[in-house]
């Protein structure tokens, strides 16, 4: 028989570890949430006026203008209205605080908002090389902010340029319009106008537009440091033979100039007409007769057109045969005459008459429209006169009768 001995003294330490550490986790814990609490409390406290801008100290060239982007910050404070000047200006040059693009000498940031603010700072052409310190001083009811901006003369950066195409192939018929998106980036420290130019093949006609526009455009100001969302558009000519072309895209800027180029690759579409050998869309047909006329399909596209189905909209009781109604193939260039037996109705009067003669091939389609002018067959001719000779003799007899009563 086992005997199992307890021994109560050691659990009892076990007991009172246990307790101690849950102890400890407890006021570690409740030190965290005071640490956190004080620290949100410190936060809550912060208030103030302030003016900041993410560059204080900037390079620009002697002769030029530096614009600095800065935001007036209300924090905790009521909305009141706060002064602004500008001190330690160099002799000669020019700094003026702007707000909405015009000069202001005061602005009202709301409780806890902020205010755009710009400063523009004209550098005289002889300016010093070297780094000077202008003061933009917010002043309000009770509160005064200041914001020293540094100035470096002579380390302005080379202007720099980038273009990036998003799409620099694709792949479409000549009637298809591509649309190439670029970006244009200007890497240089001050803002720029950039021309756009594109180098395309003969007859391709190439635009520029702004990412989400439609106007055309052939420059763009872009500031330092930004790039701009554009668009090529090209759009080949109708007789763009079947291959690769290549289209090369250009961004340039008081020297610099980037680069992109682009591939078009052309699968060809083919392109119908309808017309006559001598060009002439008019003939002449008499009433009730058929008539033939000869005209000539013609593909001038890129591709061949294959099931090319003839038809045609004659006049009222008219009747138009054309042969042959189907053409299997149309080779691109190739023209093809066709026989088109127009038989106007037996009742037409003498006058002109319109006929529309259509050509389909898949989505590509074609039209024409042929003036006919209709003569009346002699004898009906002759008829009519005797009619009217007959109707002559009838009035001079009646005349004549009843003329001497």
């Amino acid at each position: 028989m086992t005997t199992t001995t307890i021994d109560r003294g050691g659990l009892g330490a076990a007991r009172a570890l246990v307790l101690c550490a849950t102890k400890s986790v407890i006021i570690l814990a409740a030190l965290a949430a005071l640490t956190v609490t004080a620290r949100a409390a410190e936060t809550k406290t912060i208030a103030g006026l302030w003016l900041t801008t993410d560059f204080p100290a900037m390079a620009v060239r002697a002769g030029e203008t530096t614009t600095v982007k800065i935001k007036l910050q209300n924090a905790e404070l009521a909305p009141q209205r706060v002064a602004l000047s500008v001190s330690d200006i160099p002799k000669g040059w020019k700094a003026t605080v702007l707000g909405g693009g015009v000069p202001v000498a005061a602005a009202m940031p709301a409780t806890n908002e902020s205010v755009a603010l710009q400063l523009r700072v004209e550098v005289p052409a002889g300016a010093q090389k070297g780094s000077q310190r202008v003061m933009l001083t917010a002043k309000g009811n009770d509160v005064t902010a200041a914001l020293p901006l540094d100035i470096i003369i002579g380390q302005s950066l080379p202007a720099r340029l980038s273009l990036k195409s998003k799409l620099p192939s694709q792949r479409g018929s000549a009637r298809t319009s591509f649309e190439y998106p670029i970006t244009v980036q200007n890497e240089s420290d001050k803002g720029a106008l950039v021309k756009l130019a594109a180098q395309a093949p003969q007859g391709f006609q190439t635009t520029f537009t702004e990412g989400f526009g439609s106007q055309e455009i052939s420059s763009i100001p872009i500031e330092a440091g930004q790039s701009k969302d554009l668009k090529v558009k090209v759009q080949p000519p109708d007789s763009a033979a079947a291959g690769d072309y290549a289209l090369m895209v250009s961004a340039s800027a008081e020297g610099a100039q980037a680069t992109a180029q682009m591939a078009i690759q052309i699968t060809g579409a083919p392109k119908l007409r309808i017309t006559t050998e001598d060009g002439r869309l008019s003939g002449e047909a008499e009433a009730g007769k058929p008539t033939p006329l000869t005209v000539i399909i013609e593909n001038t596209g890129a591709a061949p057109a294959t099931g090319v189905t003839l038809s045609s909209s004659p006049p009222g009781d008219w009747k138009i045969d054309i042969e042959p109604r189907l053409i299997p193939v149309l080779a691109p260039g190739q023209k093809l005459p066709v026989q088109a037996i127009v038989t106007p109705s037996s009742k037409a009067i003498a006058g002109d008459y319109m006929a529309t003669l259509r050509a389909n091939s898949g989505s590509e389609s074609a039209s024409t429209d042929f003036r006919l002018a209709v003569t009346t067959s002699t004898l009906w001719g002759m008829v009519g006169i005797l009619v009217i000779v007959i109707a002559l003799l009838l009035s001079v007899g009646a005349v004549a009768r009843f003329g001497r009563r």
